[in-house]
């Protein structure tokens, strides 16, 4: 059964897109905890736990993530882009990349911010930008 993530990476679900390659897609978290919070995923893969990827998956999966943190540290003001592999919300291996000032900006447990459409598409088109950049 698909999952959220496979519905919104195959564009039966609308998202933010930032980032995408033929195995993987990176969108904005519709609940996130910082602007530009990012969810990077494989495309071909429903596992629920990262490390039960296969090696090929899992080290592209880690490759594409960084690309796309690097994007993000480009568009967003922060001191880093930090990393965080959860996965207890929906049953598809998930990377969250989240822009960081401080080391409370990476709490799942704060109220998340809420944005309008105007603001999530022009973080998503500067992320974009940054990408195409490094290709």
């Amino acid at each position: 059964m698909a999952t959220i993530f496979s519905k919104i990476a195959a564009g039966e679900i609308p998202s933010y897109k930032v980032a995408e390659t033929e195995d993987f897609y990176a969108f904005l978290d519709i609940n996130p905890v910082a602007k530009g919070h990012t969810l990077v995923i494989p495309r071909k893969v429903e596992t629920d736990y990262i490390f039960a990827l296969d090696d090929a998956t899992y080290s592209g999966l880690c490759a594409f993530a960084r690309k796309v943190a690097v994007a993000i540290g480009r568009a967003i003001p922060c001191k880093r882009v930090g990393v965080a592999v959860l996965g207890m919300e929906v049953p598809h291996t998930h990377i969250h990349l989240i822009p960081l000032n401080s080391e409370a900006d990476m709490d799942f447990r704060k109220p998340k911010l809420e944005l309008g459409k105007d603001e999530f598409e022009q973080i998503a088109n500067a992320i974009a930008a940054e990408y195409e950049k490094l290709q």
